[in-house]
């Protein structure tokens, strides 16, 4: 059951974006599983991809599509991630993008397609012979709900936001959708993202942007430590609107940057919230670090901890396992006499061993609650990283083995 999850219904519309919607039966039977973006012309688009080896036909495709045209079209499916299929799965990726285009009067350099699902099965051709004209057929400013739901998989509610800010006395939109709930492990964005936005912004700024938004949202979230063969995120900007961005510096630039770090990290935390099996939304603060490497470090060690994790999902104040954690991140050269650790503000390491105010009662009645924060100071440094996390639990055990059932 998602943590502290409330589904998001009242879209703002953005100008320039259609989305269509479309039960094609790419896996499951009587359910939306194809959703197709329609960019104005001109609109730019940024994206970040997985760094797996493995990635996906559909994230080769982007990538090189994304450096020789603007899109005029983003085509996702879910339940088959058309990844570890080889040759085939990228003809098939090439095929659909080929298909869209046809039925659209656009070049096949003008789509991305996306995919997300089962690993190494052919993709279901027929699926999209079905939904591509279906999906166009209810093109719709109004469907964002729609396809937030149209994108999930293992997800037990859709995700997305929308938020509006006064630009230079305009209202500028900003709205987005992810999905991801299971294999979420930062090295790009750990999941589906589209965000978009009616401001005007370049395109070399919004790579800029799309990437450092990322690293401070999606790519500080993670669930098992497993980064996705699929992972894709970007963001749009129709130019629709007569707000355009165009000095970073400037105070319209700053405002509108502020706007889309709210909007990505909450689709991020979003993810955590809605983690395979999740019972706990938790924080961890790595504090004084000489590096941020080592910070991130310590954070995913404890994170990625199944001792660590299995403790929280129990309530468990077994603060033995978050030490031993921190102990084996990979530090060199520790000065454990300085290491500090709390959950909330209950501290139960101090000076590197068992603070003398700790008792188990005070740490097992912060771990019984839906959210904590787990704070670590080493030290060693002026360097602070954030992530964010889930314990981990009987049904994530039983979603993944279920999964292809």
């Amino acid at each position: 059951m998602a943590v502290n999850f409330t589904v998001f219904e009242d879209f703002s519309v953005v100008k320039g974006v259609r989305i269509g919607v479309a039960q094609s039966a790419v896996r499951y039977q009587n359910r939306d599983d194809m959703v197709i973006f329609e960019l104005a012309e001109g609109t730019e688009v940024a994206g970040v991809f997985t760094t797996n080896a493995f990635c996906a036909a559909p994230v080769h495709i982007c990538r090189a599509h994304l450096d020789v045209a603007k899109p005029r079209y983003l085509l996702i499916n879910t339940g088959n991630a058309n990844a570890g299929t080889g040759p085939s799965g990228h003809k098939n990726a090439v095929r659909s993008c080929d298909m869209l285009a046809a039925a659209t009067g656009v070049n096949a350099e003008q789509i991305l397609p996306f995919s997300t699902g089962v690993i190494g099965e052919p993709l279901n051709m027929a699926a999209f012979e079905r939904g591509i004209p279906a999906a166009l057929d209810n093109l719709s400013e109004d469907n964002w709900a729609r396809a937030g739901r149209g994108i999930m998989t293992t997800d037990t509610l859709p995700k997305g936001f929308s938020k509006q800010v006064e630009i230079n006395g305009t209202t500028v939109t900003i709205t987005g959708l992810s999905k991801g709930a299971g294999m979420i492990m930062p090295n790009m964005a750990t999941m589906l993202g589209f965000i978009a936005t009616d401001a005007a912004i370049p395109a070399e700024l919004m790579q800029s942007w799309c990437r450092k938004l990322a690293d401070t949202s999606f790519n500080r979230v993670t669930i098992d430590g497993d980064t996705s063969t699929n992972d894709s995120c970007v963001l749009i900007a129709t130019g629709q609107s007569s707000v355009a961005i165009s000095d970073e510096s400037s105070e319209a630039a700053k405002i509108m940057f502020a706007a889309l770090s709210e909007v990505f990290l909450l689709l991020a935390q979003a993810i955590v919230r809605d983690g395979e099996g999740a019972t706990k939304f938790v924080t961890i603060d790595v504090e004084g670090g000489a590096s941020q490497k080592e910070a991130l470090d310590v954070a995913y060690t404890v994170a990625h901890s199944p001792l660590v994790k299995t403790a929280w999902f129990a309530s468990d104040a077994n603060w033995g396992r978050i030490l031993a954690a921190v102990g084996r991140s990979g530090v060199q050269n520790f000065d454990l006499d300085k290491v500090q650790i709390y959950l909330n503000d209950v501290q139960i390491v101090e000076d590197g061993g068992r603070c003398d105010n700790y008792t188990e009662e005070k740490g097992a009645a912060v771990l019984a609650g839906a959210e904590f924060t787990v704070r670590i100071i080493l030290g060693r440094g002026d360097i602070n990283e954030r992530i964010w996390t889930t314990d981990l639990s009987h049904d994530y055990v039983t979603i993944n083995a279920d999964y292809r059932s």
